[in-house]
């Protein structure tokens, strides 16, 4: 599948190129943005410069290696379902969910992703911060996660495509809500912080990593990290309960 995705998207070099050029600047906007904003402010809570600067590096490569493994195949479960081609994948001999999330790879987002390590690296630098190992590790459990997060609630949206016809208005909606993930955890308060920390757990997902990566957590980073360990695992059990709910209803495109 990696090979087939690779010959795809060197057929068409321009089309590759240009989506890693508008990711880039999409990137970029963003960090001008923080460069303007604190140009006016201190600090954002118990963030600095470049702490946020660092979560958005990481909110960055999260999404970046979502996109990369899984958006692509999520974001077309739609469209196989309405003209009947889930057919074929159901007929193959392997795991349905695998085969609609792992048909294609967006090799783009998978350099892309490089540039927000990069980033990260340059962040732990200017914050004259070493990591150690087990604080890497860690935060590469930690982003592991967070992609399973997004990875459960798109598929989750993706499924209800079996009951609506064009369900990717839902995801779209969702992808939005995404950009939340890449705001300090402090700006949140009340039933917003209560509702995307535990019933959509958007917050936790690039806040997690980045604050172990840096050790500013207050105590240990047991706690934070058993909480985005049971958010994604209910939503990908339940992604997966509700994919199996799916199929039963699903009548083939002849029927």
């Amino acid at each position: 599948m990696f090979r087939n995705s690779l010959i795809r998207e060197m057929n068409f070099k321009a089309n590759f190129l240009l989506w890693i050029l508008v990711e880039l600047c999409w990137f970029a906007g963003q960090i001008v943005f923080l460069e303007v904003l604190f140009a006016h402010i201190g600090a954002i809570g118990d963030w600095t410069k470049w702490q946020v600067v660092l979560l958005v590096a990481t909110h960055q490569l999260i999404g970046q290696l979502y996109q990369g493994f899984f958006f692509v195949n999520v974001a077309g479960i739609p469209e196989l379902v309405r003209t009947g081609r889930m057919d074929f994948t159901l007929l193959l001999p392997m795991d349905s969910q695998f085969a609609v999330s792992t048909r294609q790879f967006g090799l783009d987002s998978i350099i892309n992703a490089m540039v927000s390590v990069a980033l990260v690296i340059f962040c732990l630098g200017k914050l004259g911060i070493t990591p150690g190992v087990g604080q890497v590790l860690l935060y590469g459990v930690a982003l592991g996660f967070g992609i399973a997060v997004h990875y459960a609630i798109m598929f989750f949206l993706a499924t209800a495509s079996f009951w609506i016809v064009r369900s990717r208005g839902l995801m779209s909606g969702y992808f939005s809500l995404f950009t939340l993930a890449r705001y300090p955890d402090v700006i949140y308060r009340g039933g917003f912080r209560l509702f995307f920390t535990w019933v959509i757990p958007i917050i936790l997902v690039a806040n997690v990593p980045a604050r172990v990566l840096m050790g500013t957590f207050d105590g240990s980073p047991l706690g934070p990290m058993l909480q985005l360990l049971a958010a994604a695992v209910i939503v990908l059990v339940g992604s997966r309960m509700f994919w199996k709910l799916a199929l039963t209803r699903y009548t083939s495109a002849s029927s």
